[in-house]
């Protein structure tokens, strides 16, 4: 058990990294929402019909190419800083990145040459060009998922921040502004793909400076005269990391980050494939402005995952449950208010892309539920994973995933988009729910208590009842949005300064929080 002090720091040190974090997907949903616009409205329906159904499967293969190598650097990295075993980083490093290299230029080859074959899946010849031009920038995907998976292994947050999260999109953004304003839509392709390159050679940079200096903080241990008896903790925890024990952990891992990716994207191809590239375009937008709180989701456990890891090594499930608890709540706090306000004002918020994707408001509601959902049952496939139960995780997205393809084939041809996100909550429900009946199980971890109660209760009231009112009171165009998102903003920053103790935002609010997570 751990003393709450102790418990305390641990929570400070993900609140840190969380803070930044938090910083840097508020940007990335902004800049990844205005990339979706941008296509929108500067190219035809069908022509951003296929490009998001033709970047789903560049992402889809990125994500089985990667072999699972960037949760793995994570969790093993992690595991020898708890154990006093961080000059084996070395041996990580070398199991990890050439079989993740290799696979994705593998990856490149079967894209080429499949490339014909997956456009005639989606219904459209002309998405083969796409695929093609896709297919040279994989290895940078790969390579950069894996580069900046060792930097947060290490509690450095500003290198995923700065590139991945700011750089990338900015870069894609400024470049398809560019190509909508020439009016070439050949050259659409290349400009959300080209940023992956530089992004990609500054994350090599980044982490190999991180781990230079390191090593130079951490002198290896005395080796050549050991005594004879027992190894040393940090010996010990060195030698299990062997390639076999690394890609035990990290294939199931990538498997199941396939099945996640495919549950998020799928929909798209399925609509493209069964409704057309149009219905396919409306699906698009109606399920990335839910993105936000993706990404805000994704902040924090890029942040808890290598504590939770460093938890779990010393057996330490009081600290690993009470962060698994204050995390729930954050995401809450952080993530209803975007989700809430848009079950009221879908319409409002649809008409954002164009006038013709404002038939995308049901979707749009459907989608926003089921993040509802997943943000109230927590990270919990992630503390399942972090337990080293990876294969358990594995058959848990496994089966969402089968339900969500399931779901598509028999409500899309019927209801289109609808019918997509009806298959996606279902599937959300499946994913987020196993985890926390398993973890309760083994290991008596769940994310409910009384800071789940007040932050869902906080923000019911202020960004679930007062957009309420204001549409009742002023319609739904956009001064009543407004006013529903002033006055909600309000109240909520006042009633979670009243709690901030008992949710443990004192810690995530720190004016520190985001020098120290920077790293």
């Amino acid at each position: 058990m751990s003393a709450p002090g102790h418990g305390r720091a641990g929570l400070r040190r993900v609140a840190r990294g969380g803070a930044l974090n938090v910083a840097g997907a508020a940007a990335g949903a902004v800049l990844n929402l205005a990339i979706v616009v941008a296509v929108a409205r500067g190219f035809s329906a069908d022509t951003a019909g296929l490009l998001f159904a033709a970047t789903s499967v560049f992402l889809l293969a990125s994500a089985v190419a990667n072999l699972g190598a960037p949760s793995g650097l994570v969790y093993f990295l992690a595991r020898l800083r708890a154990r006093g075993a961080e000059h084996a980083a070395s041996r990580v490093l070398r199991i990890a990145l050439g079989p993740a290299a290799a696979a994705s230029l593998a990856g490149t080859a079967a894209m080429l040459a499949l490339t014909d074959d997956l456009a005639s899946l989606m219904g459209e010849p002309d998405a083969a060009t796409y695929l093609r031009l896709l297919a040279a920038f994989l290895p940078c995907a790969v390579l950069t998922d894996a580069a900046l998976a060792a930097t947060r292994a290490h509690h450095v947050m500003r290198a995923g921040v700065l590139l991945d999260r700011v750089g990338r999109p900015l870069a894609q953004l400024v470049l398809i502004a560019a190509v909508a304003a020439t009016g070439w839509a050949g050259l659409l392709t290349v400009a959300w793909a080209g940023p992956y390159l530089p992004a990609a050679v500054l994350a090599w940079w980044w982490m190999r400076r991180i781990l230079a200096s390191h090593r130079e903080r951490e002198a290896p241990p005395m080796s050549p005269a050991r005594p004879a008896g027992p190894a040393a903790p940090a010996e010990h925890a060195a030698d299990e990391v062997t390639p076999r024990a690394f890609w035990a952990f990290s294939l199931p891992r990538s498997l199941a980050a396939v099945a996640q990716l495919g549950i998020q994207r799928l929909g798209i191809v399925f609509v493209a494939a069964l409704a057309g590239p149009t219905e396919a375009a409306v699906f698009a937008a109606a399920s990335r402005y839910p993105v936000a709180g993706q990404f805000a989701a994704q902040a924090l456990q890029y942040s808890a995952e290598p504590r939770l890891a460093e938890l779990l090594a010393e057996d330490d499930r009081r600290g690993a449950n009470t962060l698994f608890r204050a995390s729930t709540a954050w995401l809450i706090c952080l993530t209803w208010p975007l989700f809430l306000p848009a079950l009221v004002y879908a319409p409002l918020l649809m008409e954002m892309f164009g006038g013709r994707y404002a038939d995308g408001a049901a979707v749009l509601a459907v989608v926003c539920l089921a993040q509802l959902l997943a943000a109230a049952l927590g990270m919990g496939d992630l503390v399942l994973a972090m337990t080293g139960r990876t294969r358990l995780n594995l058959a848990n997205n496994l089966l969402a995933l089968a339900s969500n393809v399931v779901l598509c084939l028999l409500l899309v041809p019927s209801a289109g988009g609808g019918g997509a996100a009806a298959a996606f909550a279902g599937a959300v429900a499946v994913r987020k729910a196993l985890p926390l009946v398993q973890l309760g199980r083994s290991h008596g971890l769940h994310p409910f208590g009384a800071r789940w109660a007040l932050a869902a209760g906080s923000c019911l009231v202020w960004f679930g009842g007062v957009p309420l009112l204001c549409a009742a009171a002023l319609g739904t165009g956009p001064w009543s949005l407004a006013a529903a998102m002033a006055v909600g903003s309000a109240g909520l920053m006042a009633t979670l300064w009243r709690l901030r103790d008992r949710l443990e935002l004192d810690l995530l609010l720190r004016r520190d929080a985001l020098l120290a997570g920077a790293g």
